[in-house]
């Protein structure tokens, strides 16, 4: 199975984009990175969890956070 996952990213055009990896297009833009984080999880969840990309403005990565699927009653913990 292919690991499913997303990046949040600063859009060229200005605001925040969400896109998978190696994806021409984004899959949502946001005037906000914290809109853009919460439409991530939010696709992330409901195609069944995956992994959350974000950078900064500096185009380092900045945070990851692993997603579990929305029906999961015993989702696993994130250790930072």
């Amino acid at each position: 199975m292919k690991p499913n996952r997303r990046i949040v990213q600063e859009h060229n055009g200005g605001g925040w984009e969400v896109k998978a990896p190696r994806a021409d297009r984004a899959s949502s833009t946001h005037s906000t990175q914290g809109e853009a984080i919460d439409r991530a999880r939010q696709i992330l969840t409901n195609t069944g969890g995956g992994e959350l990309t974000i950078k900064g403005r500096d185009g380092k990565i900045r945070d990851s956070d692993t997603v579990s699927p929305g029906n999961d009653p015993n989702p696993p913990r994130d250790r930072k």
